[in-house]
């Protein structure tokens, strides 16, 4: 009896070894088989898309077996339309063939804002109103009113626009206000070294407008024009010049530097004379509504 126990107790350890051991040899070579069906560590980088478009980008995803989907558009200004601006995975991150992709792009047209209502309100909030939709404020129109820097109607291109329209981001809106029952008038601000949009706040700020924009041959692509800065003005800011309320300055932009000198009197007096010989003269808006 005590030689078959021992028999037993050994067969029985003998199959238990038996299957552990090929439990474990099963587990190895299933981990083996699995690293190679799904290309363990063989993954490749993730180009950079960032700035190109979809007709451009799908030759690279071609070429490195990827697929992708554009998930998401934005509305940059300072950035190409229709290009990509994010994606995920990041460029660089191992993925392996056949990964999606998933695209940000810049929207191919721009975002869509409402002009609102400013009409009854005074300037200086009606300007805040407007920014605050995305908008600019464009020309300040001047008519006589009894009410002095109230918004009497609001344009755009030349026409009475309604609020509640949609219009593209950044729009222009020009305001009709009025200044009084008197002739008011404001000083000219020195605009000398200014870039134009701030010259257009600067101006506003005290009621007027920029009128003609004259750029030298310095200035050739839109990325001169974004540099360029004002050398001079017409009327100049000196002690005594005065301008009503509405009235423009006439700016010269450049990216000379050498261009910044004094300018005289009797310069001004010629650009006038100039301005004057060149332009025809066109019905202003107290004309046109009233």
């Amino acid at each position: 009896m005590a030689n078959w126990r021992a028999f037993t107790d050994k067969t029985i350890w003998k199959h238990v070894a038996i299957i552990i051991s090929s439990i474990i040899v099963l587990l190895i070579i299933t981990f083996a088989l699995m690293q190679v069906y799904t290309l363990h560590g063989q993954g490749k980088p993730v180009p950079d898309f960032t700035g190109l478009t979809e007709t451009q980008l799908q030759h690279l995803i071609k070429s490195n077996n990827l697929r992708y989907n554009i998930i998401d558009s934005v509305h940059l200004d300072n950035v190409p339309k229709g290009v990509v601006v994010e994606q995920v995975p990041k460029p660089g991150e191992k993925v392996k063939k056949n990964r999606r992709l998933f695209f940000t792009i810049n929207a191919w047209t721009k975002e869509q804002v409402i002009i609102p209502r400013v009409i009854d309100l005074s300037l200086r909030d009606a300007k805040v109103m407007v920014e605050s939709f995305g908008l600019t404020v464009g020309e300040l129109i001047y008519i006589p009113s009894e009410f002095t820097n109230l918004v009497l109607g609001q344009h755009l291109n030349g026409k009475p626009v309604e609020p509640g329209i949609m219009v593209p981001r950044g729009t222009r809106v020009d305001l009709i206000v009025g200044r009084g029952l008197s002739n008011e008038t404001t000083a000219v601000p020195n605009l000398i070294e200014m870039k134009l949009p701030e010259a257009r706040r600067v101006t506003q700020s005290v009621y007027l407008n920029i009128g003609s924009t004259i750029y030298d041959q310095s200035v050739v692509t839109s990325t001169d024009s974004l540099k360029a800065f004002i050398w001079k003005q017409n009327p100049p800011s000196k002690k005594g010049f005065t301008k009503r309320l509405g009235a423009s300055i006439d700016v010269w932009l450049t990216n000379d530097s050498s261009l910044l000198k004094p300018i005289t009197i009797e310069d001004h007096i010629e650009d006038i004379l100039k301005l004057e010989s060149t332009q025809t003269p066109k019905p202003s808006i107290e004309d046109e509504l009233f």
